[in-house]
């Protein structure tokens, strides 16, 4: 059975799979930096033989394997590949050699994965119908995000990309197992920029001041209500405001304060109507106080959403590869993630690889510097993701 050969096989590539995460996580680039990254990925790629490969949105890569009949179905794998600017507190012998910057998100994982992947579906050619697309994908984690710059640069054509699979560690679920979920399953996530204008001054004399600081309270409590009362109940919704600069001392009224914060939905409509409240209701307390103030709300990644059709072909897939006990259903979760954008192209699913081990001591959630894995994981992240291609291009 194809599941044995796809086993066999990641079982054999493991060791490699493992050097090239630690490589990779030991060597991190930050968001459009990723030219090294970019470098040994395309050699890894050349190595195994698939059948192209192009460059895209500058540090990225596509890639094709060709099936039989390649024409009759294109399926598209993503992994991303950039870090973050987070300073490494883990002692591992694959701790991160570049100061200030980490792979705390686990996309050496995805890569890694993908790689595996790869390796397994160049070797099982003659094994399927279609062709597999590799999207090796930079800046994640900055906007406007990789994955609309290779939209817009034509990821997604030559050939049609009919369907597209992607996976993302997650520190709260066990190493062997993975999650999914049907529908609206990641939030849109935008940026909210404040600054109030006033007049400074001396702090016991406040009458003679327009006091930046109280307004900004202010605008902080009001802007709940854009989530408390204006969106619906069953509508998930977040405003968070997380940077406050106002310089001022002791004794000494600033003439400005300045905040930022996100905003995070699942409803595009109600995503706009958000946003010009959050305007509205800023404006209209500044000037009510007698300043001023300028808002912007910088708009990012849409919502992730994930076909039923294609995600319970995953599924399905996972339960005939790992057995029913270990795949999870997922609630919904309101971080962002520019895969978003894929999956507002053509249907899509983003599903969990679990990466969590108690006993290891690895549990620190993302964008954490401690955060790590249990390497057990890379197995079933190559694995899995070859036979849900595979098994998507079976499907009709």
């Amino acid at each position: 059975m194809i599941i044995e050969q796809i086993k066999e096989i990641s079982e054999g590539i493991f060791e490699e799979i493992r050097a090239f995460r630690r490589d990779m996580h030991q060597h991190p680039e930050l968001s459009f930096q990723e030219v090294e990254t970019q470098k040994k990925v395309r050699v890894y790629l050349e190595k195994i033989g698939v059948d192209s490969i192009e460059t895209c949105a500058t540090t990225g890569l596509v890639a094709l394997i060709k099936g039989k009949n390649p024409a009759k179905k294109t399926v598209a794998l993503r992994a991303d590949i950039d870090a973050l600017p987070i300073n490494e507190l883990n002692e591992v012998p694959y701790k991160s050699q570049n100061q200030g910057v980490m792979h705390a998100c686990g996309h050496d994982v995805h890569t890694s994965s993908l790689l595996g992947a790869a390796t397994i579906l160049t070797q099982l050619k003659s094994e399927f119908e279609g062709t597999i697309k590799l999207v090796v994908q930079p800046g994640e984690e900055k906007l406007p995000g990789g994955a609309s710059i290779m939209i817009k640069e034509g990821v997604l054509n030559n050939p049609d990309v009919d369907a597209m699979v992607g996976q993302h560690v997650m520190p709260l679920i066990d190493a062997g197992k993975v999650g999914f979920r049907s529908g609206l399953y990641m939030a849109s996530a935008d940026e909210i920029y404040i600054t109030i204008h006033g007049k400074g001054g001396h702090g016991a004399h406040p009458h003679m001041n327009i006091d930046p600081v109280t307004i900004a309270a202010q605008v902080i409590t009001a802007l709940q209500q854009v989530v408390s009362r204006s969106a619906k109940p069953a509508m998930p919704s977040v405003l968070s405001i997380g940077k406050i600069i106002g310089l001022g001392a002791t004794n000494v009224i600033p003439s400005k304060v300045e905040m930022e914060g996100t905003f995070r939905t699942f409803n595009e409509k109600w995503r706009m109507e958000a946003h010009e409240k959050i305007v509205q209701i800023t404006t209209q307390i500044a000037e009510a106080f007698g300043a001023t103030c300028d808002v912007e709300v910088r708009k990012g990644y849409p919502f992730l959403n994930n076909d039923e059709q294609k995600t319970e072909t995953a599924r399905k897939a996972a339960i005939e590869y790992l057995g029913e006990e270990n795949v999870e259903e997922l609630d919904i979760w309101p971080a962002g993630e520019d895969f978003a954008y894929f999956s507002q192209e053509v249907p899509s699913c983003f599903y969990r690889l679990g990466i969590r081990n108690e006993e290891k001591g690895i549990t620190s959630m993302l964008h954490t510097p401690t955060f790590d894995i249990d390497e057990k994981a890379l197995k079933v992240g190559a694995g899995l993701m070859a036979y849900i291609a595979i098994t998507e291009l079976g499907e009709a």
